[in-house]
C-alpha cells in the first residue's frame, strides 16, 4: 500500500491549524494486519541501516521532537519504532520541569546542551515547545515572554538545520476519551500504576487550553527546516507505523554516502 505520510501528515507552513479538523482515530486507509506488521518491520530494519550509514558519514546528525498530551504514547513510540536502532549512536532526553539551574538560563539553553551532535540520532521526549506550551496555559511568565518564544524557536531550529541537524517533529495526536480510557488501564493494571499522579487528572481541566496552545505551535513553528506532523495516535500500530515512515523517509532524503577509507585498501597486506 503506497501513502506518502510525510506528505498526509505534515503541517504545510503558514497554513491555519485547527487540530479538530485532524482525526486522530485516522490510518490513512490501513488496517492492523500483516501488511501493517511488514511494513513497520521492513521500516526497524531500514532505521539500523540508516543510522549505521549517518554515524559512518559522520556529517549531519537527526533530531526527533516527540510532542503530546499526557497517554499520547511518547514512551511507547520511542520504544517501539527505535527498538533496532544501536544505542550507541541514539540518545533520549525527557524535558520536565526545569532544574534550579535551568531555570537560571533562557529557555533554549538545556535544549541546545541535549543537541545530538553528528553521526547520532537524538530523541527529545518533549522538548522546547513546552515553553509555549505550560507556560502559556499555566500562565506561568507574562504574554510578552512567551509570545516571543515561537520566532526564538524558529531562529534555533533554523540555525540548527544550517549546521546540519536535521530536525522532525511529531504532534501525537489522541481524543480526550482516549486519553481517559488509556488513564483507566493504567489504573486497573498494578504494573502501570506508579505512571498515574495527581498531576494527570489535573491536566485534563486544562484540555482545551492546551489544544489551543499547540495550535498555535503548530501553525508558528512547523517550517521547512523544521517541519511538524501530526499522527493521529488513537491507534497506537498506526502511530507507530506513521513515525515509523516518516524517519525512514527523512533519513533517505539525507542523500548520505559512506566515506571513502582512510587507506589504500589495495596496499593492505595480510602478515
Amino acid at each position: 500500500m503506497a501513502t506518502n505520510f510525510s506528505k498526509e501528515l505534515l503541517v504545510k507552513p503558514g497554513k491555519k491549524v485547527k487540530l479538530s479538523h485532524w482525526d486522530p482515530e485516522d490510518t490513512l486507509g490501513w488496517d492492523k494486519g500483516h501488511k501493517m506488521k511488514e511494513s513497520l518491520d521492513k521500516n526497524i530494519e531500514k532505521l539500523d541501516k540508516l543510522q549505521y550509514l549517518l554515524y559512518a558519514e559522520h556529517k549531519r546528525a537527526l533530531l526527533i521532537v516527540l510532542q503530546g498530551l499526557d497517554a499520547a504514547g511518547k514512551d511507547g513510540t520511542i520504544r517501539h519504532v527505535m527498538a533496532g536502532v544501536n544505542p550507541q549512536g541514539c540518545k533520549v532526553t525527557p524535558f520536565k520541569k526545569p532544574s534550579v539551574e535551568e531555570a537560571e538560563h533562557d529557555f533554549l539553553w538545556r535544549i541546545h546542551k541535549a543537541v545530538p551532535q553528528l553521526g547520532d540520532i537524538g530523541i527529545f521526549n518533549r522538548s522546547h515547545y513546552e515553553d509555549v506550551l505550560v507556560t502559556r496555559v499555566h500562565d506561568l511568565v507574562p504574554k510578552d515572554v512567551w509570545s516571543k518564544r515561537y520566532a526564538q524557536i524558529n531562529d534555533f531550529e533554523k540555525m540548527l538545520d544550517a549546521n546540519h541537524v536535521k530536525i522532525v517533529k511529531f504532534f501525537l495526536h489522541i481524543s480526550k476519551d482516549e486519553q481517559k480510557r488509556r488513564f483507566q488501564q493504567r489504573i486497573d493494571d498494578p504494573d502501570r500504576r506508579w505512571k498515574i499522579s495527581d498531576a494527570d487528572f489535573a491536566e485534563r481541566k486544562f484540555w482545551d487550553d492546551y489544544t489551543k496552545a499547540y495550535e498555535v505551535a503548530l501553525e508558528e513553528c512547523s517550517t521547512d527546516h523544521g517541519p511538524w506532523y501530526v499522527v493521529p495516535s488513537n491507534k497506537k500500530w498506526f502511530r507507530n507505523l506513521a513515525v515509523s515512515h516518516i524517519i525512514t523517509e527523512t533519513l533517505e532524503g539525507m542523500n548520505m554516502k559512506f566515506p571513502p577509507p582512510t587507506v589504500d585498501v589495495k596496499k593492505l597486506k595480510w602478515k
